[in-house]
């Protein structure tokens, strides 16, 4: 399968990503955001600041509490933890 578009050009990973349904919308406009960002100002790699300038920009708030950590499975461990404090108050 050749990728090229027009002489020596080939689709960015985003681009090519994006064109398969691999990318969600919301993610490719923050995607293409930080890309934006990093062009205007001339910056390879933003700060964290500078992002979370760029995801306010974008309009996202926070508007609920922090939920439970990204990594945890299934909320096997919240389940587990709940189950040994019920045990430590019997």
């Amino acid at each position: 399968m050749d990728r090229r578009r027009g002489p020596g050009r080939r689709r960015g990973e985003v681009r090519r990503a994006a064109e398969e349904g691999e990318i969600t919308g919301e993610l490719l406009e923050f995607i293409m955001a930080i890309d934006e960002y990093k062009r205007i100002n001339d910056r390879p790699f933003p700060t964290w600041s500078e992002v979370f300038e760029i995801v306010q920009y974008l309009g996202y708030r926070k508007v609920a509490g922090q939920a439970d950590h990204i990594n945890t499975a299934s909320g096997s461990e919240v389940l587990e933890s709940g189950a040994e404090a019920a045990e430590v108050g019997a």
